[in-house]
């Protein structure tokens, strides 16, 4: 596990409601720290609406506060939420790209908003559940991949810095997943069974189109080809991502082939959805991505440097080469093989071995 120096004694742990955060709890607990849980409500939904989790989550966050006899404490980050992750989002969504709210949640609130509240709370550190690991040195503190491979999420905190990074532990870094549940388990933590959250939080179990529709207005163009024949309608470009196969309504057009369509590019000077057909099309491929709003948890990497980026989160490690723009304000990778579906507003993590180096969000491929 990752331990901070000793003198450190009173942890607040962000305790979700979830198996990883109670697994948390109870390792910091074991290991002979001061625990505390705080519980974080980061979006204002009426709790009885069929979409909204958060009353349950609270009730298995006290029932795990009671199961290990710590407090537990509660705090509205809603506003905050709103203004430094919500508003982005949707600002992202109208101007035709997808963005990643986690990356911006973390680094906005579970790194920022959050510890500030815990520190009032008199602690002397923070902890979370997720599954990635820190190193520390007289240099700072990196941020290392979780051991386990199918859930390290390193990816989501690629925006958070060393400074946000020296007094948090996690707890999980170094286990598999499994051994998680089976701690839960023996342990007898009332969340040994529960189903892990998927999906954008906000959103919970409905509908994405649903949910957007509320916050922005549908603006219908049409569907073309490569070649700008016009193949059918589209209700508005921020329903459709980059690679996505399937809801756009184009199946059997006489004389193409059977073969599935894909979203290739969104024109949004035109409002047009461009699609090809067929999963291996060359115009999903793209070798050299181009990055914005660059951030390094530590030094930023030399231009011309090799180094693996994930493009979205479980992809396997893609080599690449790093280069920089005049002012390193922008960053271009180059990468041995093409990549699928690199999609704008998504964000690209940079990688040394098993230290995340941070990365950028994706403006553009070719």
């Amino acid at each position: 596990m990752n331990v901070q120096p000793a003198n450190a004694q009173r942890v607040i742990v962000g305790l979700s409601g979830g198996v990883d955060s109670s697994v948390s709890a109870l390792l910091l607990q074991r290991e002979g720290y001061e625990v505390e849980g705080l519980f974080m409500k980061n979006w204002e939904e009426d709790d009885d609406t069929e979409y909204c989790t958060a009353k349950q989550d609270l009730a298995d966050a006290e029932a795990v506060a009671n199961h290990l006899s710590i407090p537990l404490h509660r705090a509205n980050f809603a506003a905050e939420y709103w203004d430094n992750v919500f508003e982005h989002f949707l600002s992202e969504y109208q101007a035709g790209r997808t963005p990643n709210p986690d990356i911006l949640c973390n680094r906005e609130i579970k790194f920022k908003v959050f510890v500030d509240y815990a520190k009032l709370l008199g602690a002397d550190l923070i902890a979370t559940g997720h599954y990635a690991r820190t190193e520390r040195s007289a240099d700072g503190t990196a941020l290392l991949k979780g051991t386990d491979e199918s859930k390290d999420q390193s990816y989501f905190l690629q925006g958070v810095s060393s400074d946000q990074l020296r007094d948090c532990l996690f707890p999980l870094g170094e286990l598999d997943k499994r051994d998680v549940r089976q701690i839960a388990k023996s342990s007898g933590l009332p969340t040994f069974q529960k189903k892990d959250s998927t999906g954008i939080c906000f959103i919970g179990e409905r509908r994405f189109d649903d949910f957007l529709s509320q916050y922005l207005p549908a603006k219908p163009g049409i569907i073309v080809d490569l070649d700008g024949a016009v193949l059918g309608e589209h209700q508005g470009l921020m329903y459709h991502t980059i690679g996505q196969r399937g809801g756009l309504g184009l199946g059997g057009i006489r004389g193409r082939p059977e073969s599935p369509w894909y979203v290739c590019e969104k024109r949004v000077d035109t409002n047009q959805l461009v699609v090809c057909q067929g999963n291996d099309h060359p115009a999903l491929f793209k070798q050299r991505v181009q990055l914005s709003n660059l951030h390094w948890i530590g030094d930023t990497p030399m231009s011309g440097q090799r180094l693996a980026a994930k493009i979205r989160y479980r992809q396997p490690d893609q080599n690449c080469e790093i280069s920089f723009n005049v002012n390193n304000q922008t960053a271009l990778l180059t990468f041995e093989q093409a990549q699928r579906a690199v999609t704008p507003g998504q964000w690209a993590c940079l990688y040394d071995g098993n230290r995340c180096l941070g990365g950028g969000i994706i403006e553009s491929a070719s």
